[in-house]
């Protein structure tokens, strides 16, 4: 594949992985109290402040990697946080999984993911993993190659 080929693809994927953060952090923001139920089915054991605090963060860092990755902006830093995010949800995902918990994992809002398997805690594991690979592939071509122009330069 030539470069620019694939210069254009990880510029599509960019997008792309934007405006699905972008949707999961507005699903999120539109119900912030279901999405603090589907944290607290997770059984974490973290004290109920931290819990509180990232239903309230979460989706807006969402929404603002969402925004930039459309943009193209700080590409580096937002999918170095992307790439912290998805560790997390996969860790998160994959003890509820490992222990058994029949949860909707709540990463796109409850009413897509209601009583079906794309709710499910090991679809949303296995997604996380494909998520986070893609994420770091499009963080470690950042460092290493040409800066991807911003969509609106």
């Amino acid at each position: 594949m030539k470069e620019t080929h694939r210069t254009k693809l990880v510029q599509i994927t960019r997008i792309l992985i934007g405006c699905l953060m972008l949707w999961a952090g507005l699903a999120k923001t539109a119900n912030l109290q279901d999405f603090l139920v589907s944290i607290y089915g997770y059984e974490l054991p973290l004290p109920e402040l931290t819990l509180r605090l990232a239903a309230i963060i979460l989706p807006w860092l969402e929404i603002l990697c969402g925004i930039a990755l459309i943009i193209g902006i700080w590409q580096q830093e937002f999918l170095s946080l992307l790439s912290l995010i998805g560790l997390i949800f996969i860790l998160i995902t994959g003890q509820a999984w490992v222990r058994g918990l029949d949860i909707s994992c709540g990463c796109f809002g409850t009413n897509l993911e209601k009583d079906t398997f794309l709710g499910s805690v090991s679809f949303a594991f296995f997604r996380n993993l494909v998520f986070f690979g893609i994420v770091f592939y499009l963080w470690f071509r950042s460092i290493t190659q040409k800066k991807d122009k911003p969509v609106f330069s």
